[in-house]
């Protein structure tokens, strides 16, 4: 099987439409045509169904679209490690839950450069789930994940905690403390369910016997820079991680609203393969990044 024919049905599965991946690849629909045939063939499994509305995935071409995306990232690393060995050097891939790599590794990314130069960086930002996975199939080399990873086949040591809080404007007219049946009288603007922190939210509320859906919950939005930018205009409040925020919390912009019998911590871990051949350099690199994570990342 040729990588290439995998990333143009990786491609052609994204948009449901081989013309318009032949247009943005330079290639002649008949050509991207015949490159997945060639997939298929090799195969032995139809995986596309065509027709004049575009094209629809099979059920083996589902199956083999969960896989492609991994497999096509981890034969670019291959490659780029490869290229990697004139130059006497290695690229390092860290991938880490929004927060991390938001707000709190970029920083740290430098002085690892520091003390290891000869070393390229990519930092990565996905969901805890995501990491681990791509760990696992070895997309990329060391994680950052909120909450204990579920994998037993990965090795992970906490390296640092956070707590959510909840914030609203300096000007936001509510009192320094509320109880949580007050909070039900403000509007809140929530990340997506998607996040671990949303996630943890709710299941409180079960615990603390409160509706989800008595709650004025405005809208969710799918990054905390587009939430805090909401409660920054005063539109609502939100529960934030507090490195997100504490910048603006310092400048005073943002102010936070104490909800009584309301706390949720969570810690953050480092993760990595369990992989007995790891060379010697990559494990000072995880040695180096679990004693500034017990410092306190930037």
């Amino acid at each position: 099987m040729h990588i290439e024919y995998l990333k143009y049905f990786f491609e052609v599965a994204s948009v449901k439409s081989i013309s318009k991946v032949a247009n943005s690849c330079h290639i002649s629909q008949p050509a991207l045509s015949q490159q997945i045939q060639r997939l298929e063939d090799s195969l032995g499994f139809k995986l596309l169904e065509r027709s004049n509305k575009g094209v629809e995935l099979t059920e083996a071409g589902q199956i083999v679209e969960k896989y492609a995306k991994n497999l096509i990232k981890a034969y670019d690393n291959m490659v780029e490690d490869l290229a990697a060995i004139n130059k006497k050097n290695c690229t390092m891939r860290i991938e880490a839950c929004p927060t991390m790599a938001t707000y709190a590794l970029p920083c740290t990314v430098f002085k690892i450069k520091e003390e290891f130069p000869n070393y390229n960086y990519c930092l990565i930002s996905s969901m805890s789930e995501e990491v681990e996975h791509n760990i696992l199939a070895d997309a990329c080399d060391v994680g950052f994940v909120q909450g204990m990873p579920s994998d037993q086949d990965l090795v992970s040591s906490i390296v640092g905690t956070d707590r959510m809080v909840f914030v609203a404007s300096s000007e936001y007219n509510i009192k320094s403390e509320i109880s949580l049946n007050e909070l039900v009288r403000y509007p809140l603007i929530m990340m997506h369910e998607k996040f671990q922190c949303r996630k943890q939210f709710n299941e409180m509320l079960k615990e603390k016997g409160i509706d989800l859906n008595s709650l004025n919950v405005l809208f969710s939005l799918d990054s905390t820079e587009s939430v805090k930018s909401s409660v920054l205009k005063g539109h609502g409040l939100s529960l934030l991680p507090y490195i997100s925020i504490k910048k603006e919390m310092y400048n005073k912009q943002l102010k936070e609203v104490k909800v009584k019998d309301f706390e949720i911590q969570y810690e953050i871990y480092i993760v990595y393969k369990r992989d007995k051949g790891m060379n010697k350099g990559t494990r000072e690199f995880i040695q180096f990044l679990k004693k500034i994570g017990e410092k306190s990342f930037c």
